[in-house]
């Protein structure tokens, strides 16, 4: 049997459509195997005014099912068997004396007739639907009614042709649906079958897929943006592209400014020439069948030019103040409550920029308070000097957030900053700083296209870190208001792709809640962006992570020998070597003695090691990977033919300390007792 379920009601936010059919298809697909109704196939659909499951291979009813009931003992008086059978509504002569697997008891097998599919959607489908999580509801018909993210005003839900009966909120199911709002009429019968067509022919398209293709076929080649794309299948039914033209003198305004009017304010796709530049040309999609006097394109039109008009007055208007003399406005804007304004920010983000350029102008290397503040000194006497373009973008980024054209188009700030500051005579490598110091927003976005824009971004990001764990602003669960794990993400992302030798670690403040914080996102950057396996990340930032660069590279390394034969194998002796080592307790890490050394396995692994060890600190990390694996022979002859814990406490702790010694070596790349073997731990010996 199929079934058609269909909630329509007023429009619901595009973003939610996505979360309320996961919902709706896992809650059917779990209620169809608890109750065991078939082999099904699911399907789900959405337009901003319905919200549709099909399923096919229903069964007509659940199966019967059978339960063994047991009674009292064998031995138990005659009375207490009559009132159990009584009480079972059956005759004690119909129970039967069987083992429990302790005990003969009366027992008796109760048999049930399965409920008919129908009968259990219709309990079943109302509460299922009611249950939709929304982030906000509505109640309707008046307080204290059903919730939904919107009233609900028909109910679709047919099992074969028989109408599965249930209300919510006095809207009775049926098997009439709605069409377009303005298009289609307002009822009409459907079945499973004629579904789609049906709504079709009453201007909706089910499918978003197909929505999707015909905004895509549009003849104007327009600049796709698939997140708007998303946005605008599922905002309309019958969705139409439109062509409009706007005054090429806006061109003079820059194209970021544009787009983002076009983009965030009117949900328009812009064009470009076939040089990249911005077109005097938009594509609009409307919930209509065409457009053929030309209304809506000239009402789009004249509602762009108005938009564009603001956009140029605030660019004028903004000119007349430079984003030097905007930074003391910044007192006047709140950060956040607890950590103060963006003037305290931009402070304390100077600083922290400061600190790391001195880091990047040295990567890998130490720098001492005392640098830093030479540095500083350097930068208050000479502060246009190219070595602090970097210092100088971070006091200007936040300039912005004091302009017209930003408090208009907030999705601008930090853009509209660097275009004021090319636009006033910044350094070029200024300009493009404060321009990319939000980057990256997600972890598509791209980092920083220079150092000194990705000096400024880490800066901001690590300020705002500290700062809200500082005052115990701390993401839980999924509430982070903050963004502070965006935040970690983006510094994480930046410090990896920027080849960034920092000290990342010292940089937190010492803060072991910022650092463990932290730490959870280069876990997640290195498995799930990157595509590192769980047991390699694990056993690569076990033995650290403060530079993330040559964490990097050891992953890289274990990725690239793990295929090899020898290393896992290895992996699992150090496993072994590590549980003695942690079973015998502490004092083997001093000297080997060569004279307590055997001759045999036990010499050639001391050998092995002590060449290995002369040679790791001129090798690459994938060289000494390598090596690791080499050592294999070396490892399983040993134990095989060695005993570690002889009586003889002399033997048995020179043996213990070249385990230890040979642990301590190759633990710099790695701690290789968290890699997952394909084969079974070694028992110790």
């Amino acid at each position: 049997m199929n079934l058609l379920l269909e909630i329509g009601c007023e429009e619901i936010p595009d973003w939610l459509l996505a979360p309320a059919l996961e919902h709706l298809s896992t809650s059917l697909a779990t209620l169809v195997k608890d109750r065991q109704l078939g082999d099904v196939t699911l399907r789900t659909d959405a337009t901003p005014r319905r919200l549709v499951v099909r399923a096919e291979g229903l069964l007509e009813r659940e199966p019967d099912s059978e339960e063994r009931v047991w009674g009292p003992a064998k031995s138990a008086p005659e009375a207490a068997v009559a009132g159990f059978a009584k009480k079972q509504g059956i005759a004690p002569a119909d129970l039967e004396v069987i083992s429990d697997g302790k005990v003969e008891k009366f027992s008796f097998v109760r048999k049930t007739s399965g409920t008919d599919t129908l009968s259990i959607l219709s309990e079943i489908l109302p509460q299922m639907v009611l249950k939709t999580p929304f982030p906000r509801t509505m109640y309707w018909p008046g307080k204290g009614g059903a919730r939904f993210i919107r009233p609900i005003r028909w109910i679709v839900a047919l099992l074969g042709t028989d109408v599965i009966s249930f209300e919510i909120a006095g809207v009775w199911s049926g098997n009439e649906s709605s069409g377009h709002r303005k298009l289609g009429a307002s009822r009409f019968p459907v079945t499973f079958e004629n579904f789609e067509d049906k709504l079709r022919e009453n201007f909706v398209i089910l499918s978003a897929a197909e929505r999707e293709a015909r905004i895509r076929a549009v003849p104007t080649k327009y600049k796709c943006d698939n997140a708007l794309l998303h946005t605008l299948v599922n905002l309309t039914e019958w969705p139409t592209p439109i062509t409009g033209t706007f005054d090429t003198e806006f061109l003079t305004l820059p194209k970021e400014v544009l787009i983002t009017v076009m983009r965030y304010h009117q949900k328009y796709f812009s064009v470009e020439t076939a040089d990249g530049n911005l077109a005097p040309t938009f594509v609009a999609v409307t919930n209509t069948d065409g457009d053929p006097d030309g209304l809506i394109r000239h009402g789009n039109e004249r509602v762009l030019r108005a938009r564009f008009n603001d956009a140029r007055f605030f660019w004028d208007t903004d000119q007349k103040k430079r984003l030097e003399d905007r930074v003391q406005d910044l007192g006047n804007v709140t950060f956040q409550a607890k950590l103060g304004t963006y003037l305290e920010k931009t402070d304390r983000v100077v600083e922290l920029a400061l600190v790391l350029q001195e880091y990047v102008a040295r990567p890998g290397q130490a720098v001492t308070d005392a640098e830093i503040k030479e540095a500083k000194i350097r930068y208050a006497f000479n502060p246009d000097k190219s070595e602090f373009h970097a210092v100088r973008a971070a006091r200007l980024a936040k300039a912005d957030l004091t302009t017209e054209l930003v408090k208009e188009f907030t999705e601008l700030q930090g853009v509209i900053g660097g275009l004021y500051a090319k636009f006033q005579g910044e350094h070029e490598e200024v300009a493009t700083a404060i321009y990319d110091h939000y980057k990256p927003v997600s972890m598509e976005d791209s980092i920083p296209r220079t150092v000194a824009g990705q000096v400024v971004a880490l800066a901001d990001k690590l300020d705002t870190l500290r700062g809200c764990f500082r005052v115990a602003l701390i993401p839980s669960g999924s509430k982070d208001p903050l963004g502070l794990r965006r935040a970690a993400q983006g510094l994480v992302k930046i410090v990896v792709e920027g080849k960034l030798r920092l000290p990342l670690r010292n940089l937190l403040g010492g803060d072991t809640q910022l650092e463990d914080f932290l730490l959870d996102r280069v876990r997640y950057y290195f498995r799930e962006i990157r595509g590192f396996a769980y047991d390699e990340v694990n056993a690569v930032l076990a033995n650290g992570w403060d530079d993330l660069i040559d964490a990097e590279e050891r992953l890289e390394a274990i990725r690239e020998v793990r295929p090899t034969e020898n290393f896992e194998p290895v992996a699992a002796g150090f496993k072994r070597i590590k549980n003695i080592l942690r079973q015998a307790g502490s004092g083997h890490s001093g000297s080997i003695n060569p004279a307590l050394i055997e001759e045999g396995a036990e010499a050639a692994l001391y050998q092995a090691t002590t060449e290995a060890t002369a040679r790791l600190a001129t090798l690459t990390w994938r060289e000494k990977v390598q090596a690791l694996a080499s050592m294999r022979p070396y490892i399983d002859q040993f134990f095989d033919k060695v005993m570690v814990n002889v009586p003889d406490p002399a033997l048995r702790q020179n043996r213990l300390t070249l385990l230890h010694t040979m642990l301590a070596e190759f633990s710099t790349i790695a701690d290789f007792s968290e890699i997952v073997t394909s084969s079974q731990t070694l028992e110790t010996k």
